[in-house]
């Protein structure tokens, strides 16, 4: 049967206090209606429709590379409402998951538990046991059976002693959605169609109403202010290092760690406190990653020891490199082994092959470097023209001496010796001595310049 999966995502967010729509507020660095898409599509759902609302053109924008159908609700009348506006692109058959652009952390999981629960009732939904139920709809049943959702403020006393809560996530045949949507009625108190009303009818078909709860109730958590929203993030980070930690990684502290996309680990990986990882990343065996890194797109193999306060964008590391403090790997850098990469180098779009060394205050950009050469403190490769980049082209076992200028383009050969403090302008052959300095000058009784009064 097939799946299409609805998205609420037309709400302002008043309470946001933000001109960016709620649904685009980031969480792990991505946005919250993001996260809800990526469900669906693992979901291998048929049809994703998004209704959208309020700030739609920058909504729209922002998923614009995404596979799905925007409807837009014009008018804020209630849940119901929203959801009517999708039955003239609904198809009659199969079956709808309802979601919400603010409600992020959902698993596919749970979904499919959900979808499966649903088979042959033809409507579920997803319920949560909670503590202090004030404020939600209770779950009101009979023998075991949901009979119907009554809110807070309609709920007798007796009533308002459930534990049950919805939490608005439903699983329903399309066939029936079309069937009872255009039977709601906004005749209540807040004069808005209720989605809820959907169970009533259910019940009064003479359906049993599926239900399942969530494995962790932040799952079902949403988000409407920006308290909501730092504590859903940290629900969420503890689980990402909880996972982490169960595939063999040692935090310093799991509470000051942040995943922002996916990392795959080797064993005995040891991450410090206040690291951030971005996009996709890899860590080799044995990896240890200093504390205030930060690491986006990056691969590093085994071994590899990434001193504090490091930060790589699109980078490829290899094994039993020493990188760091406060070193960055630029796109484009690609390290071989043994590698020593030291404070405040800067590598972009290069090539350093095996037990290369650069150890301090160098910027290494559009460069191959041979094995084994040295790179001394203050080293620039001049790449850029003003208006093209060029390369430097450096041999095996080459040493540049200290507070050296290569303007590329240039190729300095295998073996070869750049003196200290050199502007290189032309290639050096292999094994040869290039002393690039201009002859010193002294004038006596030099006058300094003096601040003008």
């Amino acid at each position: 049967m097939s799946t299409t999966v609805i998205i609420l995502a037309a709400g302002k967010g008043t309470r946001m206090r933000s001109l960016l729509p709620k649904v685009l507020q980031p969480l792990a660095g991505k946005p919250l209606l993001g996260h809800v898409i990526e469900t669906a599509k693992q979901l291998q759902a048929q049809d994703i429709i998004t209704i959208f609302g309020h700030g739609g053109a920058l909504v729209k924008d922002a998923f614009s590379q995404e596979n799905m159908r925007w409807v837009e609700q014009t008018e804020q009348l209630g849940t119901g409402h929203a959801v009517q506006m999708v039955l003239p692109v609904l198809a009659t058959s199969g079956t709808s998951l309802i979601l919400y652009g603010d409600v992020p952390l959902v698993s596919a999981h749970t979904l499919q538990r959900l979808l499966k629960a649903s088979e042959k009732t033809g409507i579920g939904m997803i319920t949560l046991q909670v503590a202090d139920p004030t404020g939600y709809g209770r779950i009101v049943r009979h023998h075991d059976q949901i009979q119907a959702i009554v809110e807070h403020k309609d709920a007798s006393t007796e009533q308002q002693c459930i534990q049950e809560i919805n939490t608005g996530i439903y699983c329903v045949s399309n066939q029936k959605l079309h069937e009872w949507l255009p039977r709601l009625s906004n005749q209540n108190a807040q004069g808005e169609y209720y989605l809820t009303d959907i169970i009533e009818m259910a019940v009064a078909d003479g359906l049993n109403v599926a239900s399942i709860q969530p494995e962790m109730a932040f799952e079902v958590e949403g988000v409407n202010d920006r308290v909501q929203l730092s504590k859903l993030e940290r629900e969420y980070q503890s689980q990402q290092a909880l996972s982490l930690m169960r595939d063999g990684v040692t935090f310093a502290d799991p509470d000051r760690f942040d995943l922002r996309g996916s990392l795959k680990v080797g064993r005995d990986v040891r991450i410090d406190t206040n690291v951030i990882i971005e996009g996709d990343c890899e860590l080799g065996d044995g990896v240890e990653i200093g504390t205030g890194c930060v690491l986006k797109h990056t691969k590093i193999a085994a071994y590899t020891k990434v001193q504090p306060y490091s930060i790589f964008d699109h980078a490829v590391v290899g094994e039993n490199n020493m990188i760091g403090p406060f070193a960055r790997l630029r796109p484009g850098s690609v390290l071989a082994n043994q590698v020593h990469i030291g404070n405040f180098v800067e590598v972009k779009n290069s090539l350093l092959a095996q037990g290369v060394k650069a150890n301090h205050f160098t910027y290494l950009g559009d460069a191959i470097v041979g094995q084994h050469t040295n790179i001394g403190a203050g080293t620039i490769t001049c790449n850029y023209d003003g208006v093209n980049k060029h390369k430097t082209h450096i041999g095996e076992s080459a040493f540049i001496g200290s507070n050296s200028a290569l303007v590329a383009p240039i190729h300095i050969g295998d073996g070869a010796t750049v003196a200290a403090g050199s502007v290189v302008t032309r290639d050096v052959a292999n094994n040869a001595l290039a002393i690039g300095r201009a002859m010193q000058v002294e004038k006596s009784d030099y006058q300094r310049p003096q601040k003008s009064k």
